[in-house]
């Protein structure tokens, strides 16, 4: 395809979207024009194998291709009420995939909304990296101010392990060593470093739930904290497995020091771009 060609078709499929309800769609009966198909019939078919597409890669298809009504002119200033599909970005992509790639336009939405859905992946995977790396970071917070308020109520760093240790295996059902264990997690780091994002939070809650009733209970020593815990604990793996959610079964996740130098590496390259782009502002 020729550049201008591309930049043609580029800003026509631009201008053709619209937002319903803050959600970025297409009109199927004016992507029928877009992708070169001259009866509306045909382009149902394609339609239809897309919806196929959309169900067995699990998608909800009631989200990505609601029917809609369209009004069209009609002569004598008259109104005709048509049926019409909203189409998400991820919608028009599987169409596209579905449709003749001899058309070149057809061709070109491949590329297009594949660029496109790709790009939305890449960013929803990044927020959930990051949010697991804040979660670890609260998570180090409240273990932080809990092991403070342990100490003013006479339990030391050592007591301190010990109590997060069997607070671990109330939750997990594995102490901490067979939970690295079974993890692949290297004896010298913190589990949690290893652990999904729900099971941080999990982690998190139950202190939090146990630094909130140690104050109000006014508890002091080893025993009746410890006891604590490992019920608060307890009662967080109570609630995730009757969610049908069993920590301990949930996978390993990435090391979370390697997602944090991936997201500082990240943010680094951005920053670079961006004095790059300033830099040719100001030439």
């Amino acid at each position: 395809m020729k550049t201008e060609e591309i930049k043609q078709l580029f800003e026509q499929f631009e201008s053709a979207a619209s937002q319903i309800e803050g959600i970025e769609c297409w009109s199927a009966r004016t992507m029928q024009t877009l992708l070169g198909y001259s009866k509306w019939e045909n382009f149902e078919k394609v339609i239809q194998k897309a919806k196929e597409s959309c169900k067995n890669a699990g998608e909800d298809v009631a989200n990505h291709f609601p029917d809609v009504r369209k009004t069209i002119p009609m002569p004598k200033s008259a109104e005709k009420e048509i049926i019409d599909i909203a189409l998400t970005r991820y919608a028009c992509y599987l169409i596209a995939q579905n449709g003749d790639s001899r058309k070149a336009e057809i061709a070109f939405a491949q590329n297009y909304f594949a660029v496109q859905t790709r790009r939305a992946e890449v960013i929803e995977q990044r927020l959930l990296e990051y949010e697991r790396v804040k979660a670890r970071e609260k998570l180090s917070q409240t273990e932080k101010q809990l092991s403070g308020i342990f100490f003013e109520r006479g339990v030391d760093s050592q007591g301190f392990a010990i109590i997060r240790s069997k607070g671990d295996q109330a939750l997990f059902r594995l102490s901490t060593h067979n939970l690295k264990q079974k993890m692949g997690v290297p004896e010298n780091r913190p589990v949690a470093d290893f652990l999904p994002t729900i099971s941080i939070k999990a982690k998190d809650l139950a202190a939090e739930m146990t630094g909130l009733n140690v104050q109000s209970k006014d508890l002091k020593g080893h025993n009746p904290i410890e006891k604590e815990h490992v019920e608060n604990s307890a009662a967080v793996r109570k609630m995730l497995v009757e969610r049908g959610i069993h920590p301990e079964q949930l996978p390993p996740a990435d090391d979370i020091k390697k997602i944090q130098r991936k997201l500082d590496n990240d943010d680094k390259k951005v920053l670079k771009e961006v004095k790059k782009t300033n830099k040719k502002k100001d030439d």
